[in-house]
């Protein structure tokens, strides 16, 4: 299996400022029918270049993931050998550019590849998107030289990478966040704590969004309200009273940034992995930050601009575990044809069960209209489209909700064996549950979708 690469112009869209792959999800061909002067046909087909890391995503998926996948969940490993294999064929910086290591691919792209990855092990390809998006916005946001500091050993995943956002007061209540990062000479110094973050303890680099500023109002005009005073005399000016009402200053999108936390910075410490019903094969830990010096120079992007950019990524983020999802169902259907082709009762194959039968043809129905969903929302993110963001909600929402139904509906087709680990299923749903909670919970999903509708 050779290394993945971006298609070259002249095949290509853009995506900001650099050439994307070509995406098929757009009319392409005119023919006629009778009674009619021609119409534009839409083109669902892939391009060759997309079968064919298609392909190797699959064969890799096959070869390296799959054979391992039931001994990683259940010793809990991190496959650190595995995904530096996925690194060498360029899944380690799927959408990163060019000359910093990555393949330059579009979201597209990262769907196929990930929902052939997550037939081989749900958990292991969620973990690799989240790699994927930490290492995206230090390459969409970052500068030249935070670039080449941290992108090489990222695509490659010599080292891993971890996204922190959620709080254990802050969860899809994102922008209360109240990690906080004050400039004190040429660093910053952070102050908080991350909860559920995936490598948390193992990873390299953590990409954090915390608090420069407080809330709607900046540092520079706090002090012109208060006089010179700092944090510190506010609180001394305050007393039990100060950190409720810095709390509640300091709430909202504003004043957030994006800041590079590298393992081994003094101050950075990490909890006790957590134990969880799946996602076995990638540690879960709180990220701690208390009196954390890091380099101003880590700094991606402008203050204040950190919540834009979690965002931006998150659009991102839900189209590959939504093709995660998809990837998990579809690896649970395949399995669940077989064994009803096979297993009888009564006499007959499950097969020949007309109520079950139509029960199949529901889940292939779902799981199609899911596919075609992701890929509309991710030619949406890839080309900037008005209402992306919306397109992008709506797909992590019905691949999500479609693909743990799926799975669980699998799990009752097999009966008894379905529930036992000597069997796959069990830990694709196990997997694919928390996809319903994480990048944004389906609740917050129909919030973003509704919001945008309404215009509220």
């Amino acid at each position: 299996m050779g290394r993945i690469g971006r298609i070259d112009p002249p095949h290509g869209v853009r995506e900001g400022t650099r050439t994307a792959p070509c995406i098929s999800l757009r009319p392409r061909a005119r023919y006629a029918l009778p009674g009619a002067t021609g119409f534009s046909r839409m083109d669902f087909n892939l391009t060759e270049e997309q079968q064919a890391f298609q392909t190797t995503a699959r064969d890799f998926a096959r070869a390296e993931m799959m054979p391992h996948a039931r001994g990683w969940d259940e010793d809990e490993v991190f496959p650190v050998d595995a995904l530096r294999k996925a690194a060498a064929l360029g899944f380690g910086g799927i959408y990163v550019k060019e000359d910093a290591g990555g393949s330059a691919l579009t979201r597209l792209d990262a769907t196929l590849i990930f929902e052939e990855l997550a037939q081989g092990c749900v958990s292991t390809a969620a973990y690799l998107s989240i790699h994927n998006m930490a290492a995206w916005m230090i390459d969409r946001f970052g500068s030249d030289d935070q670039r080449r500091r941290f992108l090489p050993k990222l695509c490659t995943m010599e080292h891993f990478a971890s996204y922190c956002l959620t709080e254990p007061d802050s969860g899809s209540d994102a922008a209360s966040l109240t990690t906080r990062a004050v400039r004190d000479g040429d660093a910053y110094v952070l102050d908080g704590a991350k909860a559920f973050i995936s490598g948390g303890g193992v990873s390299d680099v953590y990409v954090v969004m915390a608090r420069t500023g407080i809330g709607e109002r900046s540092d520079a005009v706090l002090r012109t309200a208060m006089g010179e005073r700092s944090d510190a005399v506010l609180r001394t000016a305050m007393g039990e009273q100060s950190d409720a009402v810095l709390r509640t200053a300091t709430r909202g999108p504003k004043g957030i940034s994006c800041i590079v936390v590298e393992k081994g910075t003094p101050g950075l410490s990490f909890g006790a992995p957590e134990k969880k019903l799946g996602w076995h094969t990638q540690p879960t830990a709180m990220v701690m930050f208390e009196n954390c010096r890091v380099p101003a120079a880590n700094l991606i992007g402008q203050e204040g601009e950190g919540f834009r950019i979690a965002m931006a990524g998150l659009d991102g983020g839900r189209l590959n575990i939504a093709a995660c999802s998809i990837g998990g169902a579809q690896f649970c259907l395949d399995r669940t044809l077989a064994y009803m082709r096979e297993r009888k009762q009564f006499g007959s194959r499950l097969a020949d069960f007309q109520a079950l039968a139509f029960r199949i043809a529901d889940y292939a129905t779902e799981l199609e209209a899911a596919r075609l969903m992701v890929r509309r929302a991710a030619s949406a993110v890839t080309l900037g489209e008005g209402g992306a963001t919306r397109l992008a909600a709506m797909a992590k929402r019905h691949a999500t909700d479609a693909g743990f139904e799926i799975v669980n509906g699998c799990l009752q087709l097999h009966g008894g064996y379905g529930y036992l680990r000597d069997h796959p299923i069990e830990r694709v749903l196990r997997d694919v549950r928390v996809h319903q909670i994480l990048e944004g919970t389906n609740e917050v999903m129909r919030l973003i979708v509704s919001r945008d509708l309404l215009g509220n």
